[in-house]
Formats: structure tokens, sequence, C-alpha cells
């Protein structure tokens, strides 16, 4: 008894061909054309699009690239970033009306190239301002300590100064160890951070200390200039007792050379 078997042929179902969909084109701030993104969906809205939001803060301007749902709150966060102010420091005001954190772009009226302005807030700028004049009075503060050393060294400058003017030695180690001394204090007034009064005190101050350094270099010019004068003495009294001892001069016997040579020429007279 032959038993009969059924063959299935299964066909396979054609794929169904993938359509791609159209590119949406967007401008950028400059003239660059991209393509326009998109970040997910939103169930009241659709898809969310970015936009890009001129931020003017005093004379500068931010242009900002965020999506259309985010809140003021993430822009405060993003601008933190741009201009180092905090987000508690900010305010964020649309169409003159400062808006709340928790308050969307899209809700506010936002859209792409839409303008925001961004304030400082008075609270925090005064706190900076203080700092800054904390920071000024430390800086003329060291700068006073500076001069004060500068005032002492300074009357050593005049003591060598005038001892220079009056014929007195100076020990050229002396001037050697006070140039380095000022040289330090001009160190001191280069690291000192200062704005204002306290930077006008400071150039002074540097302007002094090289004043100092200059009258001392102008010191060891001259030390310099005697040594080599006392060197050029000594040559030229060497060479005058070689010259001395050469003519005879302070011998106890003369040289006779020029009896010798009239007694020869006496017998030349003789000859002829």
């Amino acid at each position: 008894m032959k038993r009969s078997t059924t063959t299935t042929i299964s066909k396979s179902k054609p794929q169904l061909q993938q359509i791609k969909p159209a590119i949406d084109w967007e401008v950028r701030p400059g003239g660059m054309l991209v393509q326009k993104r998109f970040l997910g969906s939103d169930p009241g809205c659709g898809n969310t699009q970015i936009i890009n939001i001129k931020v003017s803060l005093d004379s500068y301007h931010h242009h900002i690239s965020i999506p259309s749902t985010s809140t003021f709150g993430d822009l405060k966060k993003i601008l933190t970033r741009v201009t180092n102010l905090e987000s508690k420091d900010q305010r964020l005001l649309f169409r003159g009306k400062e808006k709340a954190d928790d308050e969307r772009l899209d809700m506010a009226g936002i859209k792409d190239m839409s303008k925001v302005m961004l304030l400082e807030d008075p609270a925090s700028k005064e706190k900076k301002l203080m700092s800054k004049n904390n920071a000024n009075v430390h800086a003329l503060d060291a700068v006073m300590k500076v001069r004060t050393e500068v005032d002492r060294l300074s009357q050593k400058v005049a003591a060598m100064e005038t001892s220079a003017k009056i014929g007195m030695k100076i020990v050229e180690k002396e001037v050697e160890v006070l140039t380095e001394l000022l040289m330090k204090e001009l160190l001191k007034l280069d690291g000192i951070e200062a704005e204002g009064e306290a930077r006008t005190q400071r150039r002074i101050e540097v302007r002094r200390i090289q004043g100092f350094v200059d009258i001392l270099d102008g010191l060891k010019l001259t030390m310099s200039s005697k040594r080599f004068d006392q060197r050029v003495v000594s040559t030229v009294t060497v060479m005058a007792k070689w010259e001395t001892f050469d003519s005879g001069v302070g011998s106890l016997n003369a040289p006779n050379h020029v009896h010798n040579s009239t007694k020869i020429t006496k017998d030349w007279e003789q000859f002829e």
C-alpha cells in the first residue's frame, strides 16, 4: 500500500520597499544650510524642533541652539557655560517680561531666531563689586608693604651715593647685595594683581625701584673706571722706573760713553 505524501511549498512574502522620508532643511545663523534636527516626540506637541535663540547680555550676543520644549531654567543652564553666570544670578526677559524657570519656551511664544534679554541679578552684581573692591584693598596693602621696604633700602642707596661723591671708598659687594634686595621687591610687585588705585601705586613703585637700581649700576661703573685708572697709573710708573734705570740716573757710577767718544775723535784728528 502506497502512502501519498503531500509537499507544502511556502512562498515567501515580497519585502516591502523602504520609503525614505523627505529631508527637511533649515538655514542656520551665518547662512549655513543643514538638515533640521528633531529630538524624539512629545505627546502633546509631536516632534520637538531645535530652535536658535539670540540672547543679549549688555553689548554681547550669544546664539543658543535648544529644543523648543525646553524651559527657561534649561536655557539658564546653557547660559551658565557661556557667560559664567550662575543660574540663580540670571534674569531672562522675553517681550519685556521676566520668565520663570519652569515655563516652557514654546509656551511663552519663543520661536526660531527669537530674541531674549539676559540681565545679571543686581544683588549678584553688587556682591562681585564688593569682592573686587576687597581684592583691590588687599593689593594696595601689599604694594604699601613693598614701599616700606623700598624706603628702607633707599636710605642705603642715598648713603652710598653720598660717599661716592665725597671720594670715600665703597665696597662693591655691598652694592651687589643692595641691588639684589631691590630686585626681590620688584618681583613682589610683579606678582600683585591690582586694579584702579592699587595698580597706579604699583606702577609708581616699580619706577622708584628701577631708579635706585640705575644709581647702583652707575656706582659700579664708576668703581670699575677708578680701578682701570689705577692700573694705568701703576703701569706708567713702572715704565718710568725702567726708563730711569736705562739712562743711568740715580746709579752710583754715571755712564762714561761720552768720554770715550771724545777720546776717539781726538785720535782721528791726530792721524790726519
